[in-house]
């Protein structure tokens, strides 16, 4: 039997400099700073763009997939912590979804879409 791959794999390593990381996905190379250093992209923003990101990239393929004629989209997203929280947990992240050229309908179907996946 062969062995499983990862469907996403990234490698990570301390860069001499405190709470900043040196990242790798595939033959892509950054940079990621601790929130309390901030100079670079945080962990927590990379985090979130991902999530944003997956929102547009997905809702893109839904609406070719149904033959809805999306022209654009965008996504806002905030994620909120209590600097007093005793964990660094989130406690809520709010999205907001832009869809242009289609109809409310359209927008909330593929909206819908995504937050089933």
């Amino acid at each position: 039997m062969a062995e499983e791959q990862p469907r996403y794999a990234a490698r990570s390593a301390s860069s001499g400099v405190f709470q900043r990381s040196l990242n790798q996905v595939r033959n892509h190379h950054f940079i990621l700073d601790s929130p309390g250093v901030g100079e670079e992209v945080t962990t927590g923003e990379a985090f979130v763009v991902g999530i944003s990101s997956c929102g547009v990239t997905l809702i893109e393929g839904a609406a070719r997939d149904e033959g809805i004629d999306l022209n654009r989209i965008e996504v806002e997203i905030g994620a909120f912590r209590s600097d007093d929280a005793p964990t660094p947990d989130l406690e809520r992240i709010d999205m907001t979804f832009v869809l242009y050229g289609v109809s409310q309908d359209q927008a909330t179907h593929l909206v819908d879409i995504w937050k089933e996946r």
